[in-house]
């Protein structure tokens, strides 16, 4: 008797540590999957739809493409230390003033042309617009309407206005292709990056991708002894 227990201890122990390793595996791969970066947006398409908002807002697509190039490099993962998200480095609070959701790739986009003509209405200059977009419209004013006297906006200021002329004599090849529609059938995919901990996002319009959840089959056999 006490040999058939000690095996029937040993068979459920086996079977316990089984089933937790399986556990464990599945919660690890779990992780993994809620942790992995968005595959992200393709640079060009990136380009192609700030180009069709800069062109139906009425916007210069070269200062579109300059802005979203010096805020993030065209990476709608890209976010600051202030909080700013996204291509056009939008704080979410301007974002939804606009009505709109900064983590949505093309909400985005959207919002930080739509913010930059903003300041371009209200200022009536390209240098004070990217001077407002990056330092905000109070400190243009403070300052007697001039680009305020800080490091970081001037350089921002200068690096546009360089890139823009430079576009000039060198157009992004993207800007042509969406004037001809070559790019007319193509419609970004809804990238979302990852609002923070506690922070409410409109949902309206983001897309979540569900993985499919298959359940876990655990098979006990039953042993039958004689004794």
């Amino acid at each position: 008797m006490s040999v058939v227990r000690e095996f029937l201890r040993i068979s459920i122990y086996n079977t316990e540590d089984y089933i937790l390793k399986k556990l464990l595996l599945l919660t690890f791969t779990l992780a993994c999957l809620l942790n992995a970066p968005a595959q992200a947006t393709d640079v060009n398409t990136v380009k192609a739809t700030i180009v069709k908002h800069a062109i139906a807002m009425g916007v210069d697509p070269a200062i579109a493409l300059s802005i979203a190039r010096t805020e993030s490099g065209f990476r709608h993962e890209a976010r600051s230390s202030h909080g700013a998200v996204g291509v056009f480095q939008l704080m979410p609070s301007t974002a939804r003033r606009m009505g709109l959701n900064p983590y949505l790739l093309n909400d985005n986009i959207k919002g930080g042309i739509m913010y930059y003509k903003r300041m371009y209405n209200m200022f009536g200059s390209v240098e004070l617009a990217l001077a407002a977009y990056n330092a905000g419209p109070g400190n243009v004013k403070k300052y007697n309407n001039a680009v305020p006297p800080f490091a970081e906006t001037r350089h921002f200021v200068t690096k546009i206005m360089s890139d823009v002329n430079r576009q000039k004599s060198a157009p992004d090849p993207v800007v042509a292709k969406v004037k001809q529609g070559a790019y007319s059938a193509q419609a970004p995919k809804p990238a979302v990056i990852k609002a923070p901990a506690g922070q409410v996002v409109n949902t309206k319009e983001l897309q979540v991708e569900v993985l499919e959840e298959k359940p876990i089959e655990l098979k006990l056999e039953t042993l039958t002894v004689a004794i």
